[in-house]
């Protein structure tokens, strides 16, 4: 049987829930609906999905610290797309940070809420065939931090997981397997989202901020992702390759 996305609306406007939920199931998607952080937490403790819609403004945790917290947890790689009735660039970039791999202001259309979460699953599946991992797998070392590509973990000096969601693991593994060569916006766009490079225009400086932050890069003054003014950015740290063992 073919798979039919499950997309999970967590929304405390229970028009919005339903008509979103109606517009998407009428359009062959699955769908299920959570009216805050309580019950989007109990729903995906016993049900997989395949992406979160996730409004920012709701009683109690609002939809950043809801995010956050996804990021940080064991449903970290699940595409997140967030709503908001908010227009300020801020909390756009906000989103962003905490996670988000897309962002609608509301009042939106409906058929542009249904484009936008088909472009986030394509992006999120789609792995380029330079990053095509090996069935052995390997441990990426570089600096004092270490790269698990079967469990896609990062791993510090003392061993230690740091959670990374699905955009931010592809765009590690373009500068890792580019390490010492400037790569500008475009190439990193194309390397990580193909042709589906559907996202504003500053994703990958926001997305490269992410990832400084997981790795504990100082934006000043970086150790790993240089930026090169008017070119681009360089992963400049040298990168060990092994193999690890089934």
């Amino acid at each position: 049987m073919d798979h039919v996305d499950h997309i999970l609306i967590v929304d405390d406007d229970r028009e919005i829930r339903e008509l979103v939920s109606g517009y998407l199931q009428k359009n062959g998607l699955r769908t299920s609906v959570a009216a805050d952080g309580r019950q989007m937490r109990s729903f995906l403790d016993a049900n997989a999905v395949d992406l979160i819609v996730l409004d920012v403004m709701m009683p109690g945790d609002d939809g950043l610290v809801l995010c956050r917290e996804l990021r940080s947890g064991r449903h970290r790689a699940i595409p997140i797309l967030m709503l908001t009735a908010r227009t300020d660039e801020m909390d756009r970039i906000l989103g962003l940070e905490m996670g988000a791999d897309d962002y609608l202001a509301k009042p939106f259309a409906a058929r542009e809420l249904l484009a936008r979460i088909k472009a986030v699953l394509r992006r999120t599946r789609m792995l380029p065939p330079n990053l095509q991992i090996s069935e052995a797998g390997q441990l990426l070392t570089f600096g004092e931090w270490r790269l698990d590509t079967v469990a896609r973990h990062l791993l510090d000096k003392d061993g230690t997981a740091i959670a990374l969601s699905g955009a931010e693991y592809r765009l590690l593994r373009v500068f890792i397997d580019h390490p010492q060569r400037v790569l500008n916006r475009d190439q990193l766009l194309s390397l990580t989202q193909g042709r589906d490079a559907e996202l504003f225009d500053r994703s990958i400086d926001l997305l490269v901020s992410r990832l400084r932050q997981r790795l504990g890069d100082d934006a000043r003054e970086p150790t790993y992702i240089k930026t090169v003014r008017s070119e681009g950015y360089v992963f400049s740290v040298p990168v060990e390759i092994s193999e690890l063992r089934q």
